[in-house]
This record gives C-alpha cells, sequence and structure tokens, in this order.
C-alpha cells in the first residue's frame, strides 16, 4: 500500500503561467491547457530564546485543463488558495546537457480562498475539476441561543414544604396457585447441548 497525496494553502508568488499542448494543431481548442505557479507557505514559530521565527517553502504546482481554467481566470500574483494532488518528479536535460530532476505538485484539486474581493466572481472548485457551490465568506459567530421570554410564567415554589403523611400500604394477599392446564403433556426434548 502507499500513498502519495499533497494538501497545501499558501499564496501564489508570480502571475501563473499558461499554456497549450499543440497535440492536435488541426483543432487548437483540443489541446490539453496547462498552468504553472509557484506557491508559497509559511511556517511560523517561537524559537528558544521566544522570537517569533518564520520559514517559508516554495511549492512548483502544475495545474491540468478545467483546473488551469480556473487559474487563468482567477489565480493571480498573491491569491490565496488551497490545493489538493500529487508529487511527480521529472527528469529533463538541461542547455549544457546536465540531466536535471524536478519535483513539482500536480494538482487534482483547487479551492479559491482569501478575501471576496480578491476573487470576486470566481467559482469554488472541488475535486476533478466538479463545480461546487462557493462557501460563504466568513462570519463572526452569531451570540448563543437565547429562548424568547414566556408569555406565563410559574410563581416560584416556596423553599419550604412539609411532607404529606403517608399512609401505610396493606399486606399483599398471596396469589391463589394456578391449575394445570389439561391435555397432554409434551414430548421430552433430546438433552444434547447441540445449538440446533
Amino acid at each position: 500500500m502507499s500513498l502519495n497525496k499533497v494538501m497545501l494553502i499558501g499564496n501564489v508568488g508570480n502571475d501563473p503561467e499558461v499554456r497549450y499542448l499543440e497535440s492536435n494543431p488541426q483543432n487548437p481548442a483540443a489541446n490539453a491547457k496547462v498552468a504553472s505557479l509557484r506557491l508559497a507557505t509559511t511556517e511560523r514559530y517561537r524559537d528558544r530564546n521566544g522570537e517569533l521565527r518564520e520559514n517559508t517553502e516554495w511549492h512548483s504546482v502544475t495545474l491540468w485543463r478545467n483546473n488551469a481554467d480556473v487559474v487563468e481566470k482567477y489565480v493571480h500574483k498573491g491569491s490565496q488558495v488551497y490545493i489538493e494532488g500529487r508529487l511527480r518528479t521529472r527528469q529533463w536535460t538541461d542547455q549544457s546537457g546536465n540531466n536535471r530532476y524536478t519535483t513539482e505538485v500536480v494538482a487534482d484539486t483547487i479551492q479559491l480562498l482569501g478575501k471576496r474581493p480578491d476573487n470576486a466572481g470566481a467559482p469554488q472548485q472541488g475535486g476533478y475539476s466538479q463545480a461546487q457551490p462557493a462557501a460563504p465568506a466568513y462570519q463572526p459567530a452569531a451570540p448563543a441561543y437565547q429562548p424568547a421570554a414566556p408569555a406565563y410564567s410559574q410563581p416560584a415554589a416556596p423553599a419550604y414544604q412539609p411532607a404529606a403523611p403517608v399512609a401505610p400500604a396493606a399486606p399483599a394477599a398471596p396469589a391463589a396457585p394456578v391449575a394445570p392446564a389439561a391435555g397432554p403433556m409434551p414430548a421430552a426434548e433430546p438433552t444434547d447441548d447441540l445449538p440446533f
């Protein structure tokens, strides 16, 4: 069993690069769209001296087809996004003939986060480019439930009430013996210990 899953929430470091793969020169609309972007995630912690430290990691993210459409329309430098996908390492040869390796996140899901003005009108994307209803913007918590005042309130009971005397219960009469039912007695069952 193995698992290759990445979940990131971060800010886009530059405007995404969107391009088309030319697999069908006769029909350019049928060519696959791919978007690339750099995503920054920042970890904040306190060191031994109590000083606040930040560690920023940069991630290369690749998005295909419908997710690339969303990125092209709504994502720009500084946008906050949620990315879910998998790691992929590619090998390529640079201009000097050296083998190079690049590890990137291939996104299956992108969800736009952040303030409403940043991504106004942008659809929220679900897994595998299935549109989901947009999540409402953050609203402060409503006050706890408070029931309305009752139209009628009962008067408060006095703090002390003397107990009413209780009469002793009469002794119960003995039960009458039950006569056996008329008719033949059932045959005795075998005494083996099998459950059936």
